[in-house]
């Protein structure tokens, strides 16, 4: 009966695809049902045409599901094809430019490579593993793992409403491709890790790559580590809503116990990490067949490790602790339960990684990149109370064991 839920999600998602490839716009797409409203998390364990999740293959197509409705609803899409080539060209200064190629149009973008200050695991024969830094480093890396700055910005801009369709994303693939600037960064550190394969001489080891980002570069290392599955180890950096919170929890916050915590309504009207077509849902978000606990699924079962902030409402700490909860419930049923992590401290500026959480940082960065397997990695923890949050008003499933 385990062939049964797969074949439905491989045919869903056929048609799915094939339908996004005929018109980007997806008018031809079905559309989501408008009932029954889900007041609570969505099922990671059950698929949109109900059939039960019970097995780590039948993961992988529900994974490619969550993948597809996240794509067509919120993010928009990645484009289906590879570009036509991917280059990249290393300076004596650490510059790492790459060049992408579709079609008789390219575009080079730049990201700094700078190499460990001591000897690193590995060694030179194999590369150095490095930590790919969203606009800035703000956590600390240690100073045997390379640090490579990814200039976002270049990919798809973000200074507000303004900016949509521009950057080097959409030179290659139009201004009016639905791709919001978050999945479109996506896409640019793909592409970055395409030219690293092919360049050894940078010294990266493209097999041990992890991701970090504060604040909207943290809403974009959640993304990044969701859709790009050579990322082995993701760490968001209070990205409150579209990160690391649930839309529906934060709604609940705001508009039932008067917490100012920004909903998916404010967030489209500030920029546009977002594709248009979530623009139509931000005020029944109850309707889409996910939310933010499935965006860090896609993670599962590679390492993820969650940063907040329980002293910024606006970040919507409640709603961070309990979407992280459900989203757990994957590592757990995938028996991986220690390579998800929260840490929810108090008394930091934000963007400030307290000292509190530097050793979280650094022991998910020893097991995950640098291979110290009896490296201890089990951290879920708030230092705040919640004491009107209950797992039952939004978590109603149970968890198997794959």
């Amino acid at each position: 009966m385990v062939f049964i839920p797969r074949l439905f999600a491989l045919l869903f998602l056929s048609a799915a695809v094939s339908l996004a490839q005929q018109d980007p716009a997806a008018d031809r797409c079905p559309a989501v049902p408008a009932k029954p409203i889900l007041s609570k998390l969505t099922d990671p364990f059950t698929f949109f045409n109900k059939h039960p999740v019970r097995t780590k293959a039948d993961w992988e197509c529900r994974r490619a599901e969550i993948r597809e409705f996240l794509q067509r609803y919120q993010l928009g899409p990645l484009p289906t094809k590879p570009p036509t080539s991917v280059t990249g060209q290393l300076s004596e200064t650490g510059a790492f430019n790459v060049t992408v190629t579709e079609g008789d149009v390219n575009v080079t973008f730049t990201a700094q490579i700078q190499l460990p200050t001591v000897d690193a695991v590995g060694g030179p024969k194999g590369g150095v593993p490095a930590i790919i830094a969203i606009g800035v480093p703000t956590i600390p890396i240690p100073p045997d793992v390379a640090v490579i700055t990814f200039n976002m910005v270049e990919i798809a801009h973000s200074t507000g409403l303004q900016s949509r369709g521009k950057g080097f994303f959409y030179d290659l693939y139009g201004s009016d491709h639905p791709a919001g600037g978050l999945i479109a960064w996506s896409w640019g550190v793909s592409r970055l890790i395409d030219a690293l394969e092919k360049h050894p001489e940078t010294g990266i080891n493209a097999q041990r790559l992890g991701v970090a980002g504060c604040s909207r570069m943290g809403k974009g290392a959640m993304v990044i580590g969701a859709f790009e599955p050579r990322i082995k180890l993701t760490i968001p950096q209070e990205s409150g809503a579209g990160g690391s919170a649930c839309w529906r929890i934060s709604d609940h916050l705001l508009h039932t116990r008067g917490v100012t915590t920004q909903t998916a309504g404010q967030i489209v009207k500030e920029n546009v990490w977002f594709g248009p077509a979530f623009d139509s849902y931000t005020g029944q978000i109850g309707v889409l067949p996910f939310d933010q606990h499935l965006l860090a699924a896609l993670i599962a079962p590679r390492a993820l490790l969650v940063e907040e902030n329980t002293g910024i409402d606006w970040l919507g700490p409640e709603s961070v602790w309990g979407c992280q909860r459900a989203a757990r419930t994957v590592w757990r049923a995938l028996g991986v339960a220690d390579r998800m992590g929260l840490s929810l401290p108090s008394g930091h500026n934000h963007c400030a990684l307290p000292e509190t959480s530097k050793p979280y940082v650094e022991a998910f960065i020893d097991r995950f990149l640098k291979d110290k397997e009896k490296v201890n990695t089990t951290v879920f923890y708030t230092s705040a109370e919640f004491p009107e949050y209950e797992d039952k008003d939004w978590i109603d499933w149970d968890v198997p064991r794959f």
